[in-house]
């Protein structure tokens, strides 16, 4: 059984041949809420450390440095553990995913609650990231399982958008009780959030609607297998992977999500305050309500974004390049700027076009996902997913690296933007025009173009020449 842990021996639309199209509505939309509940308090533990940094380097003594080994260990986890947990939600189905991820990150948060050593902190941010990266790619799973293909993109930015607002929730909600209540009753009583929501998932959630399930991995009896899914577990990864990889659509959104997301990220996670303190001269809280800025500018595009796509799937290329592009502007123009400050207007503007990036990343998701069918969405999800954070990680060394190297030079140090920049569009424009082929095919072959029935005709009488007759 594959992608299912309910109603396997229904008949699915797909296995019949007729391309599957949930109908969504009011159930879809409970049981999707359900899904994104799960990645809501995810984000919520993701994003806690970011309100806590000072708090945790004074209770595990240990430097900047050792501090942002958590932040790089957790990415880490995460990037890794994408494959995996596309195969995982294409083989067990959803449901079973969602709980194993909300169980580890749940386990994960109260121990660095209760972690009395920097070692055991470290650890619990591990745990805490396996689990994380088990729920956005089950919700998009959701999406794509409850809801026809035409809400897609839709449905992909509103699971975006909730993420950010876990982000805003740690931000506003979590840093005062932290401050109030001390760390260990602050992160403890967090991780309640992760049973609460545990609930309802393993009472509620379903994987898909009556009827609309995948179609059954198909497994031969002999055989060397790998072909016909009879190598056992070895075989059906990878199959997936190779068959995926192989989509010229997988590979694309990889890229697009690799190309735009990592600017935000990168400055959310771990340089945006320095930048802004130690670069900039501003103060700690004027910095913060820079960063706070760059969430709400992604919360108010990404519906605008989601609606875009989902009503013109030509504007995706020409959306994720001109995010890219504005972005590359902006960040030129706040380094380059002469003396040793740029002007506030000019890092707001970075900032508001920063917000820029998480809804344009979700556009990678629109590209893997026509180029496979359902079986494959979890590990083609999973592949497009690494690329923003393999950006990411690769960002966040190299900037750490050139800011020792050139003694905290951060127009130097934030160069590095611009090169993953350039290696990610030069992709992008190499991987478009056979992925936009292919998809194309592929809808001409999965709707065929309806042809009228023949109309009856008889000989035309002279005066009626070039007329159907009745």
């Amino acid at each position: 059984m594959s992608g299912s842990v309910n109603g396997s021996a229904n008949t699915s639309p797909a296995a019949a041949g007729i391309p599957a199209d949930p109908p969504g509505g009011g159930r879809a939309v409970a049981v999707w809420s359900i899904g994104v509940a799960v990645y809501f308090v995810a984000v919520i533990f993701r994003t806690s450390l970011g309100v806590a940094g000072l708090d945790a380097a004074d209770r595990f003594h240990v430097g900047a440095s050792a501090l942002a080994t958590f932040s790089l260990l957790q990415l880490l986890v995460y990037a890794g553990m994408q494959i995996p947990v596309g195969l995982m939600v294409d083989r067990l189905g959803t449901k079973k995913v969602l709980t194993l991820g909300a169980v580890l990150f749940t386990v994960g948060q109260l121990g660095f609650a209760l972690s009395p050593s920097y070692g055991m902190a470290l650890a619990a941010r591990a745990l805490l990231g396996c689990g994380d990266a088990m729920t956005f790619i089950s919700v998009l799973r959701l999406g794509t399982r409850w809801f026809p293909a035409r809400r897609g993109p839709l449905m992909a930015q509103l699971a975006g958008l909730v993420g950010m607002a876990g982000n805003l929730v740690s931000t506003l909600v979590l840093a005062p009780v932290l401050h109030g209540v001390g760390w260990t009753a602050a992160f403890a009583g967090s991780a309640v959030a992760g049973l609460v929501v545990l609930v309802p998932l393993v009472l509620f959630l379903r994987d898909h609607p009556e009827g609309y399930g995948p179609a059954p991995v198909q497994r031969g009896s002999g055989g060397s297998g790998e072909n016909s899914g009879s190598g056992g577990s070895g075989g059906f990864v990878r199959r997936q992977i190779r068959e995926s990889w192989a989509e010229p659509g997988t590979r694309l959104g990889l890229w697009v999500h690799f190309t735009t997301q990592f600017p935000a990220m990168v400055f959310l996670l771990l340089w945006g305050m320095p930048f802004l303190v130690e670069a900039q001269g501003l103060s700690r809280t004027t910095a913060g309500g820079l960063l706070t800025l760059v969430v709400a500018s992604n919360m108010a595009l990404g519906l605008a974004y989601g609606q875009i796509v989902g009503r013109r799937q030509s504007a995706r290329i020409p959306l994720a390049l001109g995010t890219v592009g504005l972005t590359a502007l902006l960040w030129a123009a706040v380094l380059v700027y002469p003396g040793d400050r740029a002007p506030m207007g000019l890092l707001v503007a970075l900032c508001l076009v920063l917000g820029t990036c998480g809804p344009a990343s979700m556009i990678g998701f629109d590209f893997a996902r026509p180029a496979n069918p359902a079986e494959r969405q979890g590990t083609a999800s999973g592949i497009t997913n690494m690329g923003g954070f393999i950006a990411s990680m690769t960002t966040l060394l190299t900037v750490g690296i050139l800011l020792d190297a050139t003694g905290d030079n951060y127009r130097i140090a934030f160069s590095t933007v611009f090169v993953l920049e350039a290696v990610g569009v030069i992709s992008i424009l190499r991987l478009r025009p056979l992925a936009l082929a292919r998809e194309a095919d592929r809808v001409r072959v999965t709707i065929p173009a309806q042809e009228p029935e023949p109309v009856p005709r008889t000989r035309p009488l002279p005066e009626t020449a070039g007329r159907e007759a009745p």
